[in-house]
């Protein structure tokens, strides 16, 4: 098993989770709901994730409905969570939760389709 593979402690996963806000522990898995305005908003998360996934090549477990995304990452090879899970929990909170900054001169859509926190 590679070092990437090694199941982390529950110390360790506390320690992690901290790193990613709205993320939690629950039955063996890393787990983040993402509330959306509705079905446009829950298509565009769904492949928002689905992109990032694919080309991490770790795939979490989905559950989608009219207004929400609900994402379950473990490392099933492994048997546990991962240091990968957290890496792909990082790059999703990213490509899900991206808005233009201050500086930009994008200026986002008029309605979000993802609730904050």
């Amino acid at each position: 098993m590679s070092g990437d593979e090694v199941r982390l402690t529950d110390q360790q996963i506390g320690e992690r989770l901290q790193t990613v806000p709205g993320w939690t522990y629950r039955s063996g898995s890393i787990q983040r709901t993402y509330r959306t305005d509705g079905w446009r908003g829950t298509l565009l998360v769904v492949n928002a994730i689905a992109f990032v996934c694919e080309a991490a090549d770790h795939h979490p477990n989905l559950q989608v409905s009219w207004p929400a995304v609900e994402v379950s990452l473990s490392t099933h090879s492994a048997g546990g969570i991962t240091v990968k899970d957290f890496e792909v929990a990082e790059l999703i909170e990213r490509q899900v939760l991206w808005k233009p900054g201050p500086e930009s001169h994008l200026s986002g859509p008029a309605k979000p389709f993802v609730r904050g926190l």
